[in-house]
């Protein structure tokens, strides 16, 4: 569709708002506007010159690991339409870093973040090769890094989150990161399911290892107060079931950090009062996933005149 003459022209403007007002300066990088796409929705990098036609600030990939994997069997994705939620369990299911580099090479203007992640068959104790591979592959053709660590589908993968792994982790990445010309920034994305005394920690670790930021949060494995009849599916829960708990996460990062680091802030994102509540939590940007499968595309551009009401 996006390749017929004129709809490009015709999606950009009924949903793309321009103003100089919306820049945003985030870890170095100028931002169109503060409203990107979270990872998962455009996992091997096919669809992000199409999806920028709807207005977002930035898109990211992901997540990708160095081999292409099938995922968990399906059915995987599970639509909770009375609690506007999504159950996803896919499990990194990806065509492998070096195809999505074959796309990315085509790349014009459109910010990318990279998603990376390690695959189900590599043991935690061999993750940072994984990381590594991404890393050095993505490296010429995005903006930005984001380390998953924080996936319930992939067996394993959380306990990443551990103080220990975790630094060594993101200390080796910035190690690499350091050897290049021009480093780029490299963020990590955490679970809603933290303790604040493990909150606490990921605060010391950035610290440590003087990474670039936070984005703040994955999916929850809990299911408070869900009615939809699917909501005992095994999987990661998204949408707005989690917009209190994420934003909660955000204000306690940034208070707990002194506001010392960036956070992009994504988790349950329907309405433009939900995106505020974010920003006023401490979020310098935000991404959008389930709320704009649930909402649709006009959902980035109200959200992007709001903060412009804000500003004037």
């Amino acid at each position: 569709m996006h390749f017929i003459p004129g709809v490009k022209l015709i999606l950009k403007h009924y949903f793309v708002l321009d103003d100089i007002r919306l820049q945003r300066k985030v870890f170095g990088l100028t931002f169109k506007n503060p409203v990107g796409l979270a990872a998962g929705f455009d996992k091997d990098a096919k669809l992000f010159r199409e999806l920028s036609n709807f207005g977002f600030g930035f898109i990211e990939i992901g997540t990708l690991t160095p081999k292409g994997q099938k995922g968990n069997p399906k059915k995987r994705l599970f639509r909770l339409k009375s609690d506007h939620a999504i159950i996803n369990r896919m499990g990194f299911n990806n065509i492998g870093v070096e195809n999505a580099v074959k796309r990315l090479k085509f790349n014009k203007g459109v910010l990318i973040g990279g998603n990376i992640g390690k695959n189900k068959l590599t043991a935690n104790e061999d993750a940072l090769e994984d990381y590594n591979i991404c890393f050095d592959a993505l490296f010429p053709f995005v903006d930005y890094f984001v380390v998953n660590v924080s996936s319930p589908n992939t067996p394993n993968l959380r306990a990443l989150q551990d103080r220990e792994p975790l630094t060594a982790l993101l200390s080796a990445l910035k190690a690499s990161n350091s050897m290049k010309s021009t480093p780029k920034p490299i963020l990590l994305k955490i679970a809603p399911d933290l303790t604040n005394e493990q909150l606490d920690d990921i605060v010391q670790i950035i610290d440590d290892t003087q990474i670039d930021g936070v984005i703040a949060t994955n999916t929850t494995i809990y299911r408070d107060g869900l009615t939809s009849k699917n909501k005992d599916e095994i999987g990661g829960l998204s949408g707005k079931p989690l917009s209190q708990r994420s934003t909660e996460v955000i204000r306690y990062l940034s208070a707990k950090s002194k506001n010392s680091f960036p956070i992009i802030g994504v988790g349950g994102i329907h309405s433009v009062q939900d995106a505020l509540e974010k920003l006023d939590a401490g979020a310098s940007l935000l991404q959008i996933y389930t709320g704009f499968i649930y909402e649709g595309p006009s959902l980035i551009k109200a959200i992007n005149k709001a903060i412009l009401v804000r500003t004037s």
